[in-house]
């Protein structure tokens, strides 16, 4: 019998150019490898229709996300209000296929009655009230404060609803899950592991390279706040070591503060492959966060592809990957780890210890056959 799966993304998940859509995409090849007849339906508010997406999935649907001034003053978190679509909804019930909601914001089909008997699974990517308090804290933009504070209430709110309905809910990490469990009192939850790129097979280098790399989303608000943290805390104290720091759009704050410091080069914007070469040759790479929810795609992309890593309990908190990792929570003990690496060789046995690790935590066909198991059991 036929496995069909409607998959409702919040994105398009083409380009892979963010970690947010690692998992959406690579999660299409192989659940199509094991049979899954997929009928994709995304949003898409810039990305644009991508040509790949047909080689995996049997139709590809696009909706706009609605925008309009009114989702900010709907009791429903502006994320998934704006994610609203009726045509979405028709189409899904022209027939009676199991459903993934990729992400909170896609999950606004469950308010539709005429859905209440469908199998529906609800792929969570964050604690999101726990995000947006986050990016509420990391901004002095007073509208931004405003709405990021209104947007985690609403989100608390909402995922206190979805804890208690009788969907199936997924997480990204353990530490997600046993939030919700903690928090919400959610009984259907577990932890899926991520799905990877299919060339993350540990490539990671023998042997000793001359710089540190700080690499991310530098149009982010809480990576900003990091590598600002890194330069003022940490880098500009460390002169005889060479410094690198990549990643899309950043600020001109960062651009600025980079261009005092002669041991730091910034690099913008840079390709994939780029990027993977800069992430292969770093001896160290440092990975901060101020947020524990979620998994850290560039802490595991760092782990397969590249050398040391350093990294703190946020960044790592649920991940499983701390015996991977230096450990540094303070600007000092980011100072003496760096130190320390610096005048070590990676060596065999690191990368023997990552393939153990990497490869039970993270296996796409295991992944993908426990998913089908929930999905179709």
């Amino acid at each position: 019998m036929d496995k069909h799966l409607h998959i409702i993304c919040f994105t398009v998940p083409f380009p892979v150019d963010y970690g947010g859509v690692v998992d959406l995409f690579w999660k299409l090849p192989i659940l199509q490898k094991n049979g899954v007849k997929i009928h994709l339906h995304c949003f898409d508010y810039g990305r644009g229709k991508q040509e790949i997406l047909n080689q995996y999935c049997i139709e590809v649907n696009y909706y706009n996300r609605s925008k309009g001034l009114l989702n900010l003053f709907s009791s429903t978190p502006y994320i998934v209000s704006s994610r609203k679509n009726k045509v979405l909804e028709d189409r899904l019930l022209q027939d009676d296929y199991p459903i993934l909601c990729e992400g909170l914001h896609s999950s606004a089909i469950l308010s539709n009655v005429k859905l209440n008997s469908r199998k529906i699974i609800v792929r969570l990517h964050n604690v999101e009230h726990e995000y947006y308090h986050h990016l509420q804290k990391s901004t002095t933009h007073i509208f931004k404060k405003l709405f990021f504070w209104r947007e985690s209430q609403l989100l608390k709110k909402y995922e206190t609803y979805l804890a208690q309905t009788k969907h199936q809910l997924l997480t990204l990490s353990e530490l997600d899950a046993e939030k919700f469990k903690q928090q919400f009192y959610a009984k259907n939850i577990d932890y899926l592991p991520l799905f990877i790129p299919d060339d993350w097979n540990l490539n990671s280098r023998v042997g000793k390279e001359n710089y540190c790399l700080y690499h991310g989303d530098l149009s982010v608000v809480a990576n900003q706040k990091s590598v600002i943290w890194l330069i003022e805390n940490v880098i500009k104290n460390l002169v005889n070591i060479h410094f690198v720091v990549a990643g899309k759009n950043p600020s001109k704050e960062i651009q600025d503060k980079i261009q005092t410091i002669s041991n730091l080069k910034l690099i913008a914007n840079p390709s994939d492959v780029e990027l993977n070469n800069l992430i292969a040759k770093a001896h160290i790479n440092i990975l901060p966060s101020n947020s524990s929810s979620g998994i850290k795609l560039k802490l595991l992309n760092a782990l397969y592809n590249g050398g040391f890593c350093i990294s703190n309990n946020e960044t790592l908190a649920g991940s499983g990957l701390n015996e991977l990792c230096f450990i540094a929570n303070s600007a000092e003990e980011f100072h003496q780890a760096i130190l320390k690496l610096m005048d070590l060789n990676f060596e065999e046995k690191e990368r023997e210890k990552r393939k153990l690790v990497l490869t039970k935590n993270f296996n796409n066909q295991k992944t993908a056959e426990l998913l089908i198991q929930y999905i179709f059991g």
